[in-house]
C-alpha cells in the first residue's frame, strides 16, 4: 500500500481510485496532542498493510505545520477562509473520516464536522471517557450508526477494515464500468451489423 499525507492548505489533488482518509477531531488551535502523526505512522507500516496490494492512500492531514493561533476566524480573512474550505473539501472528498475527540479539549470544529458528515457512512470515531461532550457524540454516533471505538488501538484496527472495505467497493465500481463499457461495444457492434444487412 502506498501512502501520501496531504496536509493543509496543499491543493487537494489524487486520482478517482485513491482511497482518501481525512483526519478530523482535536487539534485545539495546535494545543491537542499531535495524534493525526500516529495515524500517519500507523498507515505506513507496510507489513500490516500487505494485504491490500498496491492501492495508494491518501491522508488528508488539516493540521498545519505551522498556524498562527491568534487568527481572526473571520470568513473575510483570507488565510481563515483557506483553512475551512480546505477542510470542507477534503471532507467531501475523503472515502473514510477518522475523527478524535481528546479529553481536555473543546473540539467545537470537530463537533460541527459530527453533526455535517453523521449520515454519510464514512465515519469512525474515537471519543474517549473525559471528553466534555462524550454523551452528545456517543447518541449521534448510536442514533446514525457510526462506527464507534473505545481506544487508539481498536481506531486503527477498524480503519484497516474500513480501508479494505472501501478497497473492494472501488474495485466492484472499476469492474462495472468495465463491464457495461463491454456491453455498450457489443451492442454498437450488433446495431451497426444490422445496420449494414439493410
Amino acid at each position: 500500500m502506498k501512502v501520501q499525507e496531504i496536509k493543509a492548505p496543499n491543493r487537494l489533488f489524487f486520482k478517482k481510485n485513491d482511497i482518501k482518509i481525512f483526519l478530523a477531531g482535536s487539534i485545539e488551535q495546535g494545543k491537542a496532542e499531535d495524534w493525526q502523526q500516529k495515524v500517519v505512522k500507523y498507515l505506513q507500516d507496510e507489513k500490516k498493510f500487505k494485504d491490500l496490494g498496491q492501492k495508494q492512500v491518501i491522508i488528508l492531514n488539516p493540521r498545519r505545520d505551522s498556524w498562527d493561533p491568534n487568527l481572526e476566524q473571520n470568513k473575510n480573512n483570507k488565510e481563515f477562509s483557506q483553512q475551512v474550505y480546505w477542510e470542507l473539501n477534503a471532507l467531501e472528498a475523503a472515502d473514510i473520516i477518522v475523527m478524535y475527540f481528546q479529553p481536555g479539549t473543546q473540539s467545537p470544529i470537530s463537533l460541527l464536522e459530527l453533526g455535517l458528515f453523521a449520515k454519510s457512512k464514512k465515519l469512525i470515531v474515537l471519543c474517549p471517557e473525559g471528553f466534555w461532550r462524550k454523551g452528545n457524540v456517543d447518541i449521534v454516533s448510536q442514533a446514525f450508526q457510526i462506527t464507534q471505538v473505545s481506544d487508539f488501538d481498536n481506531l486503527m484496527r477498524q480503519l484497516k477494515i474500513k480501508i479494505a472495505i472501501v478497497k473492494g467497493k472501488k474495485q466492484f465500481q472499476n469492474f462495472f464500468l468495465l463491464a457495461s463499457s463491454f456491453v455498450c461495444v457489443l451492442l454498437l457492434a450488433y446495431v451497426l451489423k444490422c445496420m449494414f444487412r439493410l
